[in-house]
């Protein structure tokens, strides 16, 4: 699956993209628990995950093939 990262994340991991292997479909929980584990430092960090160019919800599907993005809260002012 791609991995995109938007404005705190991809300073934060320093990349804007990458791709991590997964070989059967996950929810956008297991995902946001595997990405957790390839990157500590985002445990604490709030962000919702987009598939495919969509919002999801924490119960939808990801596939191997799948693009995500994870794109935190934008602040206005």
């Amino acid at each position: 699956m791609k991995v995109l990262y938007f404005a705190e994340v991809k300073e934060i991991l320093n990349m804007s993209k990458e791709y991590i292997d997964i070989l059967e479909p996950k929810t956008v929980k297991e995902i946001r628990q595997l990405l957790n584990q390839y990157h500590p430092e985002l445990m604490d960090k709030k962000f919702q995950i987009a598939v495919n160019e969509e919002f999801t919800k924490e119960d939808g599907i990801v596939q191997p093939d799948d693009i995500i993005a994870l794109i935190p809260p934008v602040s206005g002012g």
